[in-house]
């Protein structure tokens, strides 16, 4: 597997929990989706942290790949219990569930 894939799955992730993290806060109860708009925002970074460690060819890579898919996991099963009443939610947990199960792929190379 290329880095490649694995980076696009990343910033593919990225994108959505950012588009999550602001769709939530415009939510009628911004409290329902707190724990939401957290876990989007934690993984946007470890994503946008991971994509900087392979580019760079980091020698934590897969450390870093590991840590990203348990916060996009965590992130997806959080989305997931949105997804009911919100699109974005559906969305950001299909993105997430992707970026886990490439970047657990990584780790394991």
């Amino acid at each position: 597997m290329s880095y490649q894939d694995c980076i696009q799955a990343c910033l593919e992730c990225m994108e959505q929990c950012n588009r999550c993290f602001d769709d939530c806060l415009k939510e009628d109860n911004v409290n329902m989706m707190a724990k939401c708009i957290r876990l989007n925002r934690e993984c946007a970074d470890i994503c946008a942290f991971a994509v900087q460690a392979m580019q760079t060819n980091s020698q934590f890579t897969n450390q870093i790949c590991e840590l990203c898919a348990e916060i996009c996991e965590a992130c997806a099963e959080e989305c997931e219990k949105h997804s009911n009443h919100a699109q974005h939610c559906q969305d950001c947990a299909q993105a997430c569930y992707r970026c886990a199960k490439l970047c657990r792929e990584m780790a394991a190379a």
